[in-house]
């Protein structure tokens, strides 16, 4: 500031900016995220800010995240990059909020997302995965899973999300999969195990099955064949001998392991006469040269209701209705019919059944469905209730087996030509006379492995599963082949070879499955499972686990409900290498397994001392122990699910690392997961412990582009997080997730980008503008509240009610409508308002005025609230605020709790005075606004206002805080005041440009300034 002696206050000429308090900071407006981001990480992991975090809140209430594990298996996505930010804003709120908040990042190391990338790498050089030795390929799959774990690591702190790093769970560390076989025994040792077989969905490019979460569905084009079946007996309606029931379906590799045929009991039937009007053609209406033709008087047995429909797949044809028999389903109890090839005789020659199937209908096709009991859910239980059993005819590879009549050798069955209208399945069909329809034009919707992106298929192998209805007293535990107790070892001895990784890859035509661990359960329709014995099934169990959790949002809890009430069975085994191996002996003669737990505790130290390898490497005999005769025993070679390794990591995690029976606080995801990490979690622990592993669970959705739509690399689309950060900067991508409604799918591109650098620019405006407005603050120029303006009272009862919206969004997991609170509040109630009214206080009051020094007392009670509020979203730019402030080697704003707020006595009236006063302020805004617009004024200092209003309140409101404030508050020249007519507005405004003339310091129009420059009586005092 100038000498008093060096001022003269009504020299029109000086300059007095020098003598004006601005603000100074060196704090940029210019972010530069992508270039300070770095240097922040590489300071948190200096200082140990994550441990130092543990060391300071030990003995808090705790809050568990529990981390869902990505594949270690490629670079981040915009999808992990939004639930990782998700959670770490979780995190950081609850550590705000005093927690003791710990984070363990994980990655799920096995399975085959990893297995197929190493063998890609095989197939590139001309190499089978197969010849290689089992240690070995592991070897290379655990080699190609920390390679990515590093990598992904990298990239998940570039995020800035604070975690236990040096210490992530890891589901192929030693110690992990030693609890994984761990949780598998305990299932066999409680009895919730058994080995079957029935159709799963069986990926032939991966030679294996999967589970639905691995599974997309896609639209496809596929052959419709519509096939007859010639009745040769039918003991409640003779007439039918010798005509042919006709079956239509879309997958015609099925017609080759056909065993029966289904009818709908209260559906009509009727029988057809055809009459031929030329060569059978196909519905291409090229002609087809047939060894055999359909006869004049050949006969055909539909559902009435499909005639029409079926007669626009023949157009050649025409079709009468035989007077003579008409009827319902249930009259064709006991009829058989025989397969069209069964000249081949064998299997062939078998007569095919009608079966009762209540889920017959007439919504497609002719109302009599074609069964194969290996490649269909409805087939594989029917067929059982009636003793017929797959047969295990197609391989893993979607090949028929080279043993079988028909086909045999040849395939993929998921080949389009193999099954094509003339493929060799057709044509055999159309050779022997049975073929009545062949198209390659039924579109519909078909399941694909997400991985490999070909088709799958349903298929019956034997499989380790889990029981949904059965309790655990009454789980089958044992495979039984031709009405006899059944091993692996009885199927190689029946002469047909069968692969390391798994069962049921080489039966013969003869062998059968006839009791497969009891008959399959079929849930009540209530969907909470049935009860056995005394014990709860694992169905009930999860069920009401899903009602006592909390699930956000709530919808999500029908969602998941519904797939727990109606999922079949779970299929836990797999035939790859990758993986934690089903650890168990199953007896050669008896099939059942070896439930012995002093074998399992050696076989869990063996896997803890050597990881899952030491199953593939072990010397049997010794961890069978001397009781047992390895002779006997044949040790397991499919590997587990690995939703059951990612549902067993509360385990090795949770449990682990804070106490057994521990349970986590939330868990997070994608939507996708109900059927994934949720499910598995969920059904394991109520398997083990009889509960959720979880209290919460939040789900969000999906990212996609710009416009709405997937991301994919076809349609060029991907937004890449990894380009975002090193563009913008990583609290940019943070900033955008907290804006979004991430309860439902969200969008990302420029646009929203965009808007969500708008908004952070303003947020960082306002922290630019409390620093400098703080510049050299200390305690003695603190004001008590009770000493402090209404002005500045209001704005603290306001920062009151935001503190508490923001800790119930924060409680409730809204963190769109937390940064929107946070960010209107910098905007509308500061930026545009509080910091607009006292900028004049701020730049030319005396640093002692009351005034002032209120302002500058709660500008640091704002700025101590709005770093710490921001801090869990803004996690680079809120450490860069405080260091700006309280620079410190050692400490970071992290350390920091929720901000503790001046002691205010609830004032319901000063809150509704300065709403009212707010709301007139906003009407002459407008007003000023548009008197700027018509160049009538620059701005509102230089405009004398007559403000008239109507309503009572209003007036009140200003009169209480007296015609100066008001008039400081509209930041004009002159404000006048009176109640008056506003032609139905409630304020009526007019602006007038002021005759007073300018303070050359505050820049006020004011009575006392005598000329242009000169300076107003307050500032004359100032600079003084």
């Amino acid at each position: 500031m100038t000498d008093a002696a060096d001022t003269t206050p009504h020299d029109a000429t000086r300059d007095w900016r020098d003598t004006v308090f601005l603000p100074k900071t060196d704090f940029p407006m210019k972010a530069g995220l992508a270039a300070k981001e770095p240097a922040i990480l590489e300071r948190w992991a200096r200082i140990g800010v994550y441990d130092t975090l543990r060391k300071e809140r030990s003995g808090r209430e705790r809050f568990i995240l529990h981390d869902g594990p990505p594949y270690a298996n490629g670079d981040i996505h915009m999808g992990h990059a939004m639930n990782k930010v998700l959670k770490d804003i979780i995190v950081r709120s609850q550590t705000l909020m005093g927690k003791d908040a710990p984070y363990v990042p994980g990655w799920d190391c096995h399975g085959l997302p990893i297995e197929w990338k190493v063998e890609e790498a095989y197939r590139a050089k001309k190499l089978n995965k197969d010849d290689v030795p089992v240690d070995q390929f592991r070897a290379e799959c655990r080699a190609y899973a920390e390679k990515w774990v590093a990598v992904q690591r990298a990239q998940f702190e570039r995020l800035g999300v604070m975690g236990d790093w040096a210490d992530p769970y890891l589901t192929m560390k030693y110690e992990a999969e030693a609890a994984i076989v761990g949780e598998l025994l305990k299932f066999a040792e409680s009895g919730q195990l058994y080995r079957g077989a029935k159709p799963v969905m069986w990926s032939p490019v991966e030679k294996t099955a999967l589970a639905e979460a691995e599974v997309e569905y896609e639209d496809v084009v596929s052959t419709q064949i519509d096939v007859a079946f010639e009745i040769v007996d039918a003991p409640n309606a003779p007439e039918l001998v010798g005509a042919h029931a006709v079956i239509w379906t879309t997958t015609p590799w099925t017609i080759p392991v056909n065993q029966a045929l289904s009818y709908g009991p209260e559906i009509e039937y009727v029988l057809l006469d055809v009459l031929v009007g030329g060569e059978l053609t196909t519905s291409s209406n090229e002609q087809v040269q047939s060894s055999r033709q359909i006869k004049s008087d050949t006969k055909i047995l539909i559902a009435a209701d499909l005639v029409s429909s079926f007669s626009k797949r023949l157009p050649i044809h025409e079709f009468v209705e035989v007077p003579l028999w008409r009827g319902k389903g249930s009259d064709l109890e006991g009829a058989t019919a025989r397969h069209p090839m069964h000249a081949l005789g064998g299997f062939f020659a078998k007569p095919r059944p009608f079966l009762p199937g209540d889920f017959v209908t007439t919504d497609a096709g002719t109302g009599l469905v074609h069964m194969a009991p290996d490649h269909g859910e409805d087939d594989f239980l029917l067929c059982k209730q009636y003793g017929i059993d797959p047969v295990f005819a197609v391989d893993g590879a979607g090949m028929y087996r080279a043993d079988w009549a028909w086909l045999g050798g040849q395939g993929s069955v998921i080949n389009k030509k193999f099954v094509a209208a003339e493929g060799p399945i057709c044509t055999d069909l159309r050779a022997a006379g049975a073929l009545l329809a062949a198209s390659d034009d039924f579109a519909h919707s078909y399941p694909h492995s997400w991985r490999s992106k070909a088709k799958v298929i349903f298929r019956a192998t034997p499989q380790w599963f889990i029981p949904m209805d059965k309790s655990a007293t009454q789980s089958p535990a044992r495979l039984r082949v031709s009405g006899r107790s059944c091993s692996q070892h009885d199927l190689n001895d029946a002469g047909h070879r069968l692969p390391e990784t798994g069962l049921g890859e080489g039966l013969s035509a003869s062998d059968t499955l006839a009791d497969l661990a009891g008959p399959p359960p079929t849930p009540p329709a209530s969907g909470r499972g049935a009860e056995e014995g005394n014990g709860a099934t694992l169905r009930q169990i999860a069920l009401d686990a899903i009602a006592a959790t909390k699930w956000v949002p709530a919808r999500a809890e029908n969602r998941i409900t519904s797939m727990v009430s109606g999922r079949p069975d779970w299929v836990i085994s797999r035939q790859r290498a990758w993986g934690v191996p089903i650890a168990l002996y199953v007896h050669r003669q008896t099939g059942e397994y070896l439930n012995d737990p002093a074998v399992n505790a050696r076989i869990v130290a063996a896997f803890r001392e050597g990881g899952a390898d030491a199953w593939f490497t072990a010397d049997h005999a010794v961890l069978l122990g001397a009781g047992y005769d390895l002779a006997e025993y044949e040790p397991q070679r499919d590997i587990l699910d690995v939703w059951f390794d990612s549902g067993c990591t509360h385990v090795f995690t949770v449990e682990a690392r804070y106490g057994e029976g521990t349970r986590a606080n939330l868990y997070l995801e994608g939507s996708d997961q109900h059927r994934g990490w949720f499910q598995s979690s969920l059904l394991e622990s109520c398997g083990t412990r009889g509960r959720a592993p979880y209290d919460a669970v939040l789900t969000h959705g999906f990212a996609l582009d710009g416009q709405g739509r997937k991301m994919s690399k076809s349609l060029g689309n991907v937004v890449d997080p990894l380009k975002i950060i090193g563009e913008s900067g990583a609290d940019i991508l943070r900033m955008w997730v907290a804006s979004t409604d991430y309860f439902d799918d969200v969008k990302i591109g420029k646009e929203v980008l965009a808007t969500a650098s708008d908004a952070y620019r303003k947020l960082r405006n306002t922290f630019r503008y409390l620093l400098g407005a703080l510049d050299g603050f200390d305690e003695a120029e603190r004001v008590p509240v009770a000493d402090m303006p209404e002005l500045e009272r209001y704005v603290l009862h306001r920062l009151a009610m935001l503190d508490t919206e923001l800790r119930e969004a924060a409680t409730g997991y809204e963190f769109n409508r937390y940064i929107r609170l946070l960010t209107d509040f910098a905007n509308e109630d500061l930026s545009a308002f509080f910091f607009d009214v006292r900028k004049d206080s701020l730049y030319c009051d005396a640093p002692d005025s009351v005034t002032r020094r209120s302002y500058r007392t709660v500008l640091d009670v704002l700025y101590h609230a709005l770093v710490r509020y921001a801090a869990p979203v803004l996690c680079f730019t809120a450490e860069e605020v405080w260091q700006a402030r309280f620079p410190s080697e050692d400490r970071s704003v992290h350390f920091l709790e929720w901000p503790t707020l001046p002691d205010l006595a609830a004032d319901g009236a000063l809150i509704e005075r300065w709403r009212t006063l707010r709301l007139v302020r906003g009407d002459i805004n407008v007003a000023l606004e548009s008197a700027r617009r018509e160049k009538r004024v620059r701005t509102g200092l230089e405009a004398d206002l007559d403000v008239r209003i109507a309503l009572a309140p209003p007036l009140r409101a200003i009169e209480e805080v007296g015609l100066d404030a008001f008039t400081e508050m509209c930041i004009a020249a002159s404000v006048e005041v009176a109640p008056g007519d506003t032609a139905g507005a409630a304020v009526a405004v007019v602006v007038t440009p002021t005759e007073k003339h300018k303070c050359g310091r505050c820049w006020r129009h004011l009575p006392e300034v005598t000329v242009d420059g000169a300076l107003c009586d307050r500032c004359t005092s100032v600079v003084a």
